[in-house]
């Protein structure tokens, strides 16, 4: 199949898991993960509906989408990936908002840039879910410590939190990580409430329908949209 008909068997299976969740597929957003893949492929894509990107790799993104957004009005464009102090600034000229945000010096360099560019800049704060080789804050409390450094810089704007799930370990393992998530989510509503922490970005590929019946409100697909990628 072609990336139009994944596109659309991946919107049925949305449409399905939010039913048996008793939720809404308007509630959840299908972020197109375009690690890898070519510009012709994000182009695809976006012909066939697709206006929210993820990139892993600042570099990449850059070559890729570059000007991209002008030719293409409406493309949202996130970073997913690791991002290097030396690299915010760029970073921050070509995102949209950044999900990976996994520790406090990261916070003050993208709210210095941010600051710079006059306008409040979106983010997500990464619970690690475990995997000691993944990035993210490890646990509740440093979580919680994070957003509190988030907060105190304004030009920064709180959007939620993201996760990646164990990749071993099963479905228990999975929604385990992804019931982590929710309940952060609800720590982070109570104690620093006025804020939005609405957004979960959890699930991938291989379990985004597990994540969608545990709240999941922002899927990140590579595989089962694009294809293999080739690297």
């Amino acid at each position: 199949m072609g990336i139009p008909e994944n596109i659309a068997l991946i919107r049925e299976r949305i449409e399905a898991a939010c039913t048996r969740a008793g939720r809404k597929s308007a509630e959840v957003r299908l972020m197109g993960v375009s690690k890898f893949q070519s510009l012709a492929a994000v182009e695809a894509a976006w012909g066939a509906g697709i206006r929210l990107f993820g990139e892993n790799r600042v570099q990449e993104a850059v070559e890729k989408f570059a000007g991209f957004s002008g030719r293409h009005p409406g493309t949202e464009l996130h970073l997913i990936g690791a991002l290097q102090r030396n690299k915010v600034k760029t970073a921050c000229s070509l995102f949209d908002g950044i999900q990976s945000v996994d520790r406090d010096e990261l916070i003050v360099e993208l709210g210095k840039v941010a600051a710079i560019r006059g306008s409040r800049f979106p983010v997500l704060l990464e619970l690690n879910a475990g995997e000691e080789s993944k990035s993210g804050y490890r646990d509740l409390d440093t979580l919680l410590s994070g957003a509190e450094r988030l907060l105190t810089q304004r030009a920064l704007l709180p959007a939620g939190l993201m996760t990646i799930a164990p990749l071993a370990g099963g479905e228990g393992e999975t929604r385990r990580a992804f019931r982590s998530l929710k309940a952060a989510q609800r720590q982070l509503e109570a104690r620093f409430p006025g804020n939005d922490w609405s957004c979960l970005s959890m699930g991938m590929s291989g379990d985004f329908e597990i994540a969608i019946e545990e709240g999941s409100s922002l899927v990140r697909i590579g595989t089962a949209l694009f294809g293999a990628r080739n690297p």
